[in-house]
């Protein structure tokens, strides 16, 4: 499945990117790519509106455009997970936003991070990786 991830910071700055492309969908989404990140950062009004009309921190499927769902999950400290993918899986998607952020908190807890900072550490990606291969 090809999917977009983003993880927006407290100031609505990208601080993590990902895009997830299957081989055989490669030439087809890398022409879209840059319309990825401009989908992302339109649904950060949808969000901030879906915050406080929900106690939840996964807010589900918020948007859609074309044949793209866009899905959602605020944590308390106001950063927000953003995945573009193509089909419902909703228990699947939800899954995958909670272990995210445990990989998140984890990160904040290195000394050498500074929250809202780009992520650039090679094994946060590569768990983030191996994690949206086995749950998306």
């Amino acid at each position: 499945m090809a999917s977009y991830l983003a993880i927006i910071g407290t100031k609505d700055n990208p601080v993590y990117e990902l895009e997830i492309i299957p081989i055989k969908e490669m030439n087809e989404d890398i022409l879209k790519s840059h319309l990825h990140q401009f989908v992302a950062h339109a649904s950060l009004d949808l969000i901030e509106q879906g915050q406080w009309t929900s106690n939840s921190l996964y807010l589900r499927s918020i948007d859609q455009f074309h044949d793209t769902m866009i899905s959602a999950f605020l944590t308390p400290s106001n950063i927000k997970f953003i995945l573009l993918h193509k089909t419902k899986n909703d228990d699947g998607i939800k899954l995958f936003f909670q272990e995210l952020h445990e990989l998140y908190i984890k990160m904040l807890m290195n000394p050498f991070y500074e929250p809202n900072q780009p992520i650039h550490s090679q094994a946060f990606d590569l768990r983030v990786r191996t994690l949206a291969k086995r749950q998306l």
